[in-house]
């Protein structure tokens, strides 16, 4: 099968924001449908969209009662599969969410595992005997707040949910399990999706043997050692290939927090027959303090760089690397990594879009990241929505941990909310997404950062990025170029070479407000300057080349 997802860019919707075709104030199918052609427009190859699938909407569509049903508030499949074939028109492939660790309480196959422990669905989820007295099988926190262990009173077990509740964990020891899921996948196949991420994929294997984790400040323990990367899963994946995905030109990608890049050689080396690409969080989880994200702490630059650098030369020759910023569950890039002030905003976001785009990978651009959306502070805990965000809330300030003031400025920071306020189409009432009422509140700077306005703006991020992704087309070098970072302890400035057999690719990027000197050892001025955001050439003096606050600057030298 080609490769060609190499060169290609990936555009992430979040369908519940994106854009309401019917005024009921929920992003639908045929609000994306419309917004196609913008996104043929900006030059991305592959649209990945966020679960579309029937849900009751615990987690935002991550908790899937029917993965062969589309979602009633976003439409029918009727109306998929003409967003289908309007795509194909387009040449743009979509990219399919499969959320397989887990499923909805409300799944049938839920239902049915709950009725007694003798029903043919029972062995699709991982139910436990409680210990002698009582107590679930481990104290392990789930992901959301509480304990990953709810109890059923009707069969005396404990059935396991890493997540929410109503998210009840798959047993991939099923075999049985397995042949639905990868039935449903060459379903979705077959209808002309491209490909899958994949969620939390790296969770889906757990540790029979149930350890107990060691004691957090909560009070529960971290059994993550025993649901990451666990025993079978690259048994399970190399099957998915197998069984699902051979015969089809597919794009994968595996979502995996607590990957490791050896692991990950492991999960994409080509020979091995199991992913495409994974998406790693080391550099998201940047100034994490003692409670994670919600004591967040100043970030170095040196330590951003050491992460790319690791997984740039880790990956080099063996995998393949995603390359993003920022996506449904994080915060804006330009609030996290740059700088979103208006003075700097725009410059800002064109640094951050040159550094990440000139590395070696796909990259994954999140809705709204091409015109410079940011973070958002609602006033309230009541306007938000993010189940993460309010179960820690409660959590971290009833238990005395964090006060409500601490609480709330880690959730302006780092919350996954930020990501999901409305796609910002124009400085129309509500930003042009919906003429009704918006399930999440819009940023109220929509009156100057939208579409509408980027598209108006020859100069603005939104053609930038169509600059860059038209780059990676072009220039072999950005595709197979191998990667070395200069200037490793400089705290201002990110520069890096990409070398691809007589040709050199210098990338240059300050990440400071201020003008600072980069004494390099190449002759720039007679090069080809490929991209900028600077209004002119870069100068030059005894010192060395300047770069200008949050400037950047590609250049080839042949």
């Amino acid at each position: 099968m080609t490769k060609w997802w190499k060169d290609a860019t990936v555009y992430q919707i979040y369908p519940r924001s994106f854009n309401d075709s019917n005024g009921d104030g929920i992003g639908d199918i045929n609000g994306i449908t419309e917004k196609l052609p913008y996104l043929k427009e900006l030059g991305i190859d592959v649209i990945w969209l966020s679960p579309v699938y029937q849900s009751p909407n615990d987690d935002n569509g991550y908790d899937i009662s029917d993965y062969e049903a589309i979602m009633d508030e976003f439409g029918t499949m009727n109306d998929y599969e003409q967003m289908l074939l309007e795509a194909k028109r387009l040449d743009l492939k979509i990219m399919m969410d499969l959320v397989v660790n887990h499923t909805s309480d409300e799944h049938q196959w839920f239902i049915e595992s709950k009725k007694s422990k003798t029903n043919d669905k029972r062995a699709y989820y991982i139910w436990h005997d409680p210990k002698t007295n009582g107590e679930p099988p481990t104290q392990w926190a789930a992901a959301f707040g509480g304990s990953v262990w709810e109890y059923d009173e009707t069969s005396e077990q404990y059935y396991l949910h890493l997540f929410s509740k109503k998210q009840p964990d798959l047993n991939w020891e099923s075999d049985a399990m397995r042949q639905d899921v990868y039935r449903m996948m060459r379903n979705w196949l077959d209808k002309g999706v491209a490909g899958f991420r994949m969620d939390v994929i790296n969770m889906i294997s757990k540790d029979p043997t149930y350890p107990e984790g060691k004691k957090l400040k909560t009070g529960y323990t971290d059994g993550s050692p025993y649901y990451f990367n666990g025993p079978k899963v690259h048994a399970y994946l190399q099957e998915m290939r197998r069984e699902a995905l051979s015969g089809y030109d597919t794009i994968t990608v595996g979502e995996m927090p607590n990957v490791s890049v050896d692991q990950a050689k492991l999960y994409t080396a080509e020979e091995r027959k199991e992913l495409d690409m994974v998406f790693h969080f080391d550099h998201v989880g940047l100034g994490d303090g003692e409670l994670g994200k919600w004591t967040p702490k100043p970030w170095k630059l040196t330590d951003l760089k050491q992460i790319f650098s690791r997984w740039q030369e880790g990956l080099d020759e063996v995998g393949w690397n995603s390359l993003y910023w920022s996506n449904h569950d994080q915060p804006r890039a330009l609030s996290r990594f740059g700088n979103d002030q208006e003075t700097y905003r725009v410059k800002s976001g064109k640094m951050l879009a040159t550094c990440l785009h000139m590395l070696k990978g796909t990259p994954y651009v999140f809705q709204g990241e091409e015109i410079g959306m940011t973070n958002v502070q609602f006033s309230s805990l009541d306007d938000y929505r993010d189940l993460e965000s309010i179960n820690a809330f409660h959590e971290l300030t009833e238990k005395g941990l964090l006060t409500e003031e601490e609480m709330m400025e880690a959730i302006y920071k780092r919350g996954r909310d930020n990501a999901r306020t409305p796609m910002q189409w124009s400085n129309q009432v509500n930003a042009g997404f919906t003429s009704g009422t918006p399930w999440i509140g819009v940023n109220p700077n929509y009156r100057t950062i939208n579409v509408h306005d980027a598209l108006a703006k020859k100069d603005s991020l939104f053609y930038y990025y169509q600059k860059l992704i038209k780059l990676r087309k072009t220039h072999e070098i950005i595709v197979e170029g191998r990667y070395h970072l200069l200037y490793q302890d400089r705290e201002d400035i990110y520069v890096y070479k990409r070398v691809l057999n007589d040709q050199t690719l210098i990338v240059l990027t300050n990440f400071t407000d201020q003008t600072v000197t980069v004494d390099l050892p190449y002759q720039l001025m007679m090069s080809d300057c490929l991209i900028t955001n600077e209004d002119e050439a870069i100068e030059k003096s005894d010192a060395g080349y300047q770069l200008k606050p949050y400037g950047a600057y590609v250049f080839l030298l042949n």
